[in-house]
């Protein structure tokens, strides 16, 4: 699978595949909640990163009764947390692997210093 974050679609392909209007894709740009890429002919074009953002936020707004404003707080605190999580587990893989060479340490030939 490409990269999620390829620029990839139009403004109307990714309208479409949200189910809103691009009217609103473009306010959400304004508003600085979706910042999608832009080709060279200055042609917005939005990645599956995005459109999986999208959805996002209209399930929010639309099924949770969520505000705009709302929406982009939860969105921020949901990767705040993805990002915690991923620090997280990097601390346990080190944490691991310290035990490891500890437990093992002990087998280790000493070099007498002598």
């Amino acid at each position: 699978m490409a990269n999620e974050d390829e620029p990839c679609y139009v403004i109307s392909v990714a309208a479409r595949m949200v189910g809103m209007h691009a009217q609103t894709l473009r306010y959400y740009e304004r508003v600085g909640v979706l910042k999608p890429s832009r080709s060279q002919g200055r042609i917005r074009l939005y990645s599956v990163a995005d459109v999986n953002r999208l959805r996002q936020i209209h399930r929010l707004i639309d099924d949770l009764g969520v505000n705009l404003a709302g929406a982009e707080v939860i969105l921020r605190m949901n990767q705040r947390i993805q990002e915690m999580n991923e620090e997280l587990e990097t601390l346990r893989r080190e944490l691991q692997r310290l035990r490891d060479r500890r437990l093992l340490a002990p087998l280790e030939p000493r070099q007498d210093s002598g």
